[in-house]
Protein backbone atom coordinates (compact mmCIF):
# COMPACT_ATOMS: atom_id res chain seq x y z
CA UNK A 1 0.00 0.00 0.00
CA UNK A 2 1.60 3.52 -0.59
CA UNK A 3 1.62 5.74 2.40
CA UNK A 4 1.10 9.31 1.79
CA UNK A 5 3.29 12.00 3.32
CA UNK A 6 2.11 15.68 4.18
CA UNK A 7 4.82 18.34 3.53
CA UNK A 8 4.08 21.66 6.49
CA UNK A 9 4.56 24.88 5.76
CA UNK A 10 7.35 26.67 6.36
CA UNK A 11 6.51 30.94 6.03
CA UNK A 12 3.36 32.55 5.59
CA UNK A 13 4.70 34.20 2.44
CA UNK A 14 5.93 30.21 1.33
CA UNK A 15 3.74 27.82 1.03
CA UNK A 16 4.94 23.66 -0.21
CA UNK A 17 1.67 22.22 -1.91
CA UNK A 18 2.54 18.55 -1.33
CA UNK A 19 -0.51 2.65 -4.53
CA UNK A 20 -8.11 -31.17 -14.21
CA UNK A 21 -7.61 -34.15 -12.98
CA UNK A 22 -10.85 -35.28 -10.34
CA UNK A 23 -9.05 -35.32 -6.91
CA UNK A 24 -10.89 -34.79 -3.35
CA UNK A 25 -8.91 -33.35 -0.45
CA UNK A 26 -8.85 -36.23 2.79
CA UNK A 27 -12.56 -36.25 4.58
CA UNK A 28 -14.23 -34.30 1.21
CA UNK A 29 -17.81 -36.19 0.98
CA UNK A 30 -18.89 -34.00 -1.62
CA UNK A 31 -22.21 -32.63 0.58
CA UNK A 32 -20.37 -29.39 2.29
CA UNK A 33 -21.11 -27.33 1.60
CA UNK A 34 -2.20 9.41 -7.62
CA UNK A 35 -0.28 10.41 -4.81
CA UNK A 36 0.75 14.10 -4.55
CA UNK A 37 4.43 14.20 -5.18
CA UNK A 38 6.70 15.97 -2.19
CA UNK A 39 7.81 19.63 -3.84
CA UNK A 40 10.66 20.75 -2.39
CA UNK A 41 11.26 22.73 0.56
CA UNK A 42 11.06 26.79 0.01
CA UNK A 43 13.89 28.63 1.44
CA UNK A 44 13.55 29.81 4.90
CA UNK A 45 14.91 32.54 6.27
CA UNK A 46 17.52 31.69 8.88
CA UNK A 47 15.73 33.10 12.14
CA UNK A 48 12.88 30.59 11.19
CA UNK A 49 12.60 27.02 13.20
CA UNK A 50 12.58 24.11 10.99
CA UNK A 51 9.34 22.57 10.59
CA UNK A 52 9.17 18.50 10.64
CA UNK A 53 7.73 16.66 7.84
CA UNK A 54 4.28 14.93 9.07
CA UNK A 55 3.64 11.73 7.53
CA UNK A 56 0.34 9.50 7.89
CA UNK A 57 0.72 6.07 9.58
CA UNK A 58 -1.84 3.47 8.78
CA UNK A 59 -4.48 2.25 11.18
CA UNK A 60 -3.86 -0.48 13.17
CA UNK A 61 -5.85 -3.32 13.01
CA UNK A 62 -8.96 -3.75 15.77
CA UNK A 63 -7.40 -5.85 18.75
CA UNK A 64 -9.75 -8.33 17.83
CA UNK A 65 -8.74 -9.41 14.36
CA UNK A 66 -6.46 -12.34 14.21
CA UNK A 67 -3.53 -10.82 12.10
CA UNK A 68 -1.64 -13.19 9.49
CA UNK A 69 2.11 -12.44 10.55
CA UNK A 70 3.38 -15.07 8.36
CA UNK A 71 3.17 -16.09 4.59
CA UNK A 72 5.10 -19.71 3.72
CA UNK A 73 5.40 -21.24 0.75
CA UNK A 74 5.31 -25.16 1.08
CA UNK A 75 4.28 -28.49 -0.50
CA UNK A 76 1.62 -30.87 1.00
CA UNK A 77 -0.30 -34.06 -1.00
CA UNK A 78 -1.86 -34.20 -3.77
CA UNK A 79 -2.11 -30.38 -3.95
CA UNK A 80 1.18 -29.44 -4.40
CA UNK A 81 3.11 -26.12 -3.70
CA UNK A 82 0.20 -24.00 -1.69
CA UNK A 83 0.60 -21.01 0.90
CA UNK A 84 -0.34 -21.15 4.69
CA UNK A 85 -0.12 -18.50 7.65
CA UNK A 86 1.83 -19.02 10.53
CA UNK A 87 -0.27 -21.70 11.71
CA UNK A 88 -0.53 -24.21 8.47
CA UNK A 89 -3.44 -22.78 7.92
CA UNK A 90 -3.96 -23.48 3.77
CA UNK A 91 -4.72 -19.89 2.07
CA UNK A 92 -7.03 -19.13 -1.12
CA UNK A 93 -8.61 -16.60 -3.60
CA UNK A 94 -11.94 -15.66 -4.96
CA UNK A 95 -12.38 -15.19 -8.62
CA UNK A 96 -14.84 -12.63 -7.90
CA UNK A 97 -11.93 -10.20 -6.52
CA UNK A 98 -9.66 -8.50 -8.92
CA UNK A 99 -5.86 -8.37 -9.05
CA UNK A 100 -5.54 -5.33 -11.25
CA UNK A 101 -5.99 -3.09 -9.24
CA UNK A 102 -6.45 -5.36 -6.07
CA UNK A 103 -10.09 -5.41 -5.02
CA UNK A 104 -11.92 -7.65 -2.35
CA UNK A 105 -15.34 -8.47 -2.81
CA UNK A 106 -15.60 -10.71 0.37
CA UNK A 107 -17.71 -9.25 2.55
CA UNK A 108 -20.30 -9.88 5.68
CA UNK A 109 -21.12 -13.50 5.50
CA UNK A 110 -18.94 -14.36 2.76
CA UNK A 111 -16.05 -12.77 4.98
CA UNK A 112 -17.58 -15.05 7.88
CA UNK A 113 -16.76 -18.46 6.16
CA UNK A 114 -13.68 -16.67 4.48
CA UNK A 115 -11.77 -15.05 6.67
CA UNK A 116 -9.68 -12.42 5.42
CA UNK A 117 -5.52 -12.66 5.70
CA UNK A 118 -5.17 -9.48 7.86
CA UNK A 119 -2.41 -7.91 8.54
CA UNK A 120 -0.15 -4.56 10.14
CA UNK A 121 2.44 -4.09 7.72
CA UNK A 122 4.70 -7.00 9.54
CA UNK A 123 4.20 -10.27 7.68
CA UNK A 124 7.28 -12.64 7.47
CA UNK A 125 7.74 -14.21 4.36
CA UNK A 126 9.29 -17.78 3.74
CA UNK A 127 9.62 -18.68 0.22
CA UNK A 128 6.91 -16.14 -1.37
CA UNK A 129 8.58 -14.21 -3.45
CA UNK A 130 8.24 -10.14 -1.67
CA UNK A 131 7.96 -8.14 -4.78
CA UNK A 132 4.91 -10.53 -5.23
CA UNK A 133 2.66 -9.95 -1.78
CA UNK A 134 1.04 -6.03 -1.04
CA UNK A 135 -1.93 -4.97 0.78
CA UNK A 136 -5.40 -3.92 -0.10
CA UNK A 137 -7.23 -1.84 1.92
CA UNK A 138 -11.08 -3.70 3.13
CA UNK A 139 -14.38 -1.42 3.47
CA UNK A 140 -13.94 -1.79 7.20
CA UNK A 141 -10.33 -0.73 7.21
CA UNK A 142 -8.07 -3.34 7.95
CA UNK A 143 -5.90 -4.38 5.45
CA UNK A 144 -5.92 -7.58 3.64
CA UNK A 145 -2.55 -9.31 1.98
CA UNK A 146 -2.34 -9.88 -1.35
CA UNK A 147 -0.55 -12.44 -3.50
CA UNK A 148 -0.05 -11.43 -7.38
CA UNK A 149 -2.17 -9.11 -6.88
CA UNK A 150 -5.16 -11.21 -5.15
CA UNK A 151 -6.85 -10.74 -2.03
CA UNK A 152 -5.73 -14.09 0.52
CA UNK A 153 -8.46 -15.97 2.93
CA UNK A 154 -8.68 -18.45 5.24
CA UNK A 155 -12.20 -21.23 4.94
CA UNK A 156 -13.86 -21.94 7.81
CA UNK A 157 -14.36 -25.62 6.12
CA UNK A 158 -10.86 -26.47 6.68
CA UNK A 159 -11.22 -28.31 10.09
CA UNK A 160 -7.32 -28.51 10.89
CA UNK A 161 -4.42 -27.03 9.75
CA UNK A 162 -3.47 -28.70 6.35
CA UNK A 163 -6.72 -29.33 4.86
CA UNK A 164 -8.11 -27.42 1.58
CA UNK A 165 -11.60 -28.55 1.66
CA UNK A 166 -11.91 -24.79 0.06
CA UNK A 167 -10.64 -26.32 -3.46
CA UNK A 168 -13.24 -25.47 -5.80
CA UNK A 169 -16.07 -24.23 -3.45
CA UNK A 170 -18.65 -22.59 -5.60
CA UNK A 171 -16.23 -22.93 -8.38
CA UNK A 172 -14.87 -19.76 -7.81
CA UNK A 173 -12.39 -20.09 -4.53
CA UNK A 174 -9.08 -21.91 -5.31
CA UNK A 175 -5.86 -22.88 -3.18
CA UNK A 176 -3.40 -20.30 -3.93
CA UNK A 177 0.33 -21.41 -5.47
CA UNK A 178 3.42 -19.03 -4.29
CA UNK A 179 2.82 -17.13 -7.20
CA UNK A 180 -0.72 -15.55 -6.74
CA UNK A 181 -1.83 -18.22 -8.88
CA UNK A 182 -5.10 -20.57 -8.73
CA UNK A 183 -3.35 -24.21 -7.74
CA UNK A 184 -5.56 -26.43 -10.23
CA UNK A 185 -3.24 -29.53 -9.54
CA UNK A 186 -5.92 -31.41 -7.50
CA UNK A 187 -10.08 -30.82 -8.22
CA UNK A 188 -12.61 -32.40 -6.40
CA UNK A 189 -15.24 -33.55 -8.78
CA UNK A 190 -18.41 -31.54 -9.29
CA UNK A 191 -18.55 -28.29 -7.64
CA UNK A 192 -18.84 -28.02 -3.96
CA UNK A 193 -20.28 -25.73 -1.81
CA UNK A 194 -19.26 -23.66 1.01
CA UNK A 195 -20.10 -24.52 4.64
CA UNK A 196 -22.62 -21.95 5.83
CA UNK A 197 -21.32 -19.09 7.92
CA UNK A 198 -21.08 -19.80 11.60
CA UNK A 199 -23.50 -18.29 13.97
CA UNK A 200 -23.33 -14.83 15.80
CA UNK A 201 -24.86 -13.73 18.76
CA UNK A 202 -26.88 -11.14 18.78
CA UNK A 203 -28.16 -8.71 21.33
CA UNK A 204 -30.62 -10.86 22.47
CA UNK A 205 -28.55 -14.21 22.77
CA UNK A 206 -29.60 -15.52 19.76
CA UNK A 207 -27.77 -16.80 16.66
CA UNK A 208 -28.01 -14.09 13.53
CA UNK A 209 -26.80 -13.67 10.61
CA UNK A 210 -25.00 -10.52 9.01
CA UNK A 211 -24.96 -9.45 5.78
CA UNK A 212 -26.13 -12.94 3.99
CA UNK A 213 -28.24 -11.70 1.45
CA UNK A 214 -24.44 -10.07 -0.32
CA UNK A 215 -22.72 -13.59 0.61
CA UNK A 216 -21.74 -15.53 -3.01
CA UNK A 217 -19.72 -18.28 -3.79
Amino acid sequence: MKRTVTVASTLAAMTAIAALTACAPAGYDGTQAADPEPVANAEVAAAASPTPEASASPAKPPANVPLTTQLIAKKVAKMGSVVTDQKGWILYRFDKDSANPPTTNCNGDCARVWPPAVTDGNTELTGVEEEKVGEVTREDGTRQLTLGGWPLYRYVGDLKPGQWKGQGVGGTWFVVAPDGKKNLSCLPEGTPKAVPPPPVEGEGGAAESTGGDAYSY
